[in-house]
C-alpha cells in the first residue's frame, strides 16, 4: 500500500480543526487504497491549537504533529512537514478549509495514476477577498513572472501533492529565505494544475494583512531575480548620463553667456530626485544584502519543541 502525508500548517486554527479533520477522514476513507498521515504543524499557536491536535493523535494514529518553539511561519512549517515526512507522495494544504480536501483525491490520482510529480491548486476566483487584495495578488504574479526566470502560475497556491523526488529536491534547497512557490517552480518536474474555487474559511479570521502580503512579495521578488538591481543600475547610468550633458551644457552656456543665477528651482527639483533615485537603489542593494546577511548566519529555519514523529521510522 502506498502512503500520502498530508503537512498541514497550523496558527491559531482551532476553531477549525476539528471541522478539518472530518474532512480529510471522509477523503481518507474514499482513498482506502492508500495509508494517509496527517502531519499537523503547531507553528507557536496561542490558542488551543495543540491541545486539540494532541487529542487527535490519541484516538488516531494517523496524526502526528510538530509543535514549534515560537512563530516562524508557514514557509518553516511546511518545510518542516516535508522534511519529518517519509509517505511516498506529500501533501500540503491549509487547516481553514479555504482548499477543499475532495480536490486531494483527483490529485492524488494525477501523481499515482497518470504519472504527474506534482499536482497543484490554482485559485481561478478570489470570491471573498478584497478588490485592492485581489488586484494586488494578480499584479504581483504578472510582475514576478517578468522579473524572475521562473513562470509561476497566477493564481498558484501551495495546496499541492508531490512525488518523493519532487519533495527531495525541495529539501535540497537550504536557503534560509524560503519562497515556496518560487521553489516549488524552480525545482521543475511534470505538474497537472487543478482549478480551484475559493471557499470561505470555515472559522477563525485569515493571517495575512496586505503589509504581511506584500512583505510576502518583496521577499518573493528578491529571492528569485536580480532585475530589481539591473533596473537600479541602468537607471543610474542613464541619469549618469542626462547630468553629464547637462553639465556640459551649462558649461558652454556659462562661457557663451556668463554665470547665470536663474534656473534655482530647476536645481532643486534635480537634487531632490537624484536624492531620491539613489536612496531607492540603496534601498534595492540594502534588501539583497539583508537576505546575503540572514543566509551566511546560518541559523536554523525553525525549532522543535515536542513531536510525536520519530525521524527513525
Amino acid at each position: 500500500m502506498k502512503t500520502v502525508d498530508l503537512i498541514v500548517p497550523c496558527y491559531n486554527e482551532s476553531e477549525v480543526l476539528s471541522m478539518f479533520y472530518e474532512e480529510v477522514c471522509s477523503v481518507a476513507q474514499k482513498c482506502s487504497d492508500y495509508g494517509f498521515k496527517f502531519i499537523f504543524i503547531n507553528d507557536g499557536s496561542s490558542d488551543s491549537t495543540l491541545e486539540i491536535i494532541g487529542k487527535l493523535a490519541q484516538k488516531d494514529k494517523r496524526v502526528k504533529y510538530i509543535s514549534f518553539s515560537r512563530n516562524f511561519g508557514k514557509e518553516a512549517a511546511m518545510l518542516a512537514g516535508m522534511s519529518y515526512s517519509s509517505g511516498d507522495y506529500v501533501g500540503i494544504i491549509d487547516a481553514d478549509l479555504q482548499h477543499s480536501p475532495e480536490l486531494l483525491i483527483d490529485m492524488i490520482k494525477a501523481v499515482d495514476i497518470e504519472g504527474y510529480d506534482v499536482a497543484a491548486a490554482r485559485r481561478v476566483d478570489r470570491q471573498g477577498e478584497s478588490k485592492l487584495k485581489s488586484a494586488l495578488s494578480r499584479r504581483f504574479y504578472r510582475v514576478i513572472s517578468k522579473l524572475s526566470d521562473v513562470e509561476i502560475q497566477d493564481g498558484a497556491q501551495d495546496f499541492r501533492v508531490m512525488t518523493r523526488k519532487v519533495v527531495k529536491a525541495i529539501l535540497s534547497m537550504p536557503e534560509y529565505n524560503r519562497f515556496s512557490k518560487g521553489i516549488f517552480t524552480w525545482v521543475g518536474f511534470k505538474t497537472k494544475w487543478f482549478e480551484h474555487e475559493n471557499r470561505e474559511r470555515a472559522a477563525g479570521n485569515t493571517k495575512w494583512s496586505i503589509a504581511k502580503l506584500f512583505k510576502y512579495a518583496i521577499d518573493g521578488i528578491i529571492g528569485f531575480s536580480t532585475t530589481p538591481l539591473k533596473i537600479s543600475f541602468m537607471t543610474g547610468v542613464v541619469f549618469s548620463t542626462l547630468g553629464t550633458l547637462y553639465a556640459v551644457y551649462i558649461i558652454i552656456d556659462t562661457i557663451i553667456n556668463g554665470p547665470d543665477v536663474a534656473g534655482y528651482p530647476s536645481i532643486i527639483c534635480l537634487i531632490v530626485l537624484m536624492s531620491g533615485l539613489i536612496l531607492t537603489s540603496l534601498g534595492i542593494v540594502g534588501e539583497y544584502i539583508a537576505k546575503i546577511y540572514m543566509e551566511v548566519k546560518r541559523r536554523p529555519l525553525f525549532l522543535v519543541d515536542t513531536t510525536n514523529i520519530d525521524k527513525r521510522d
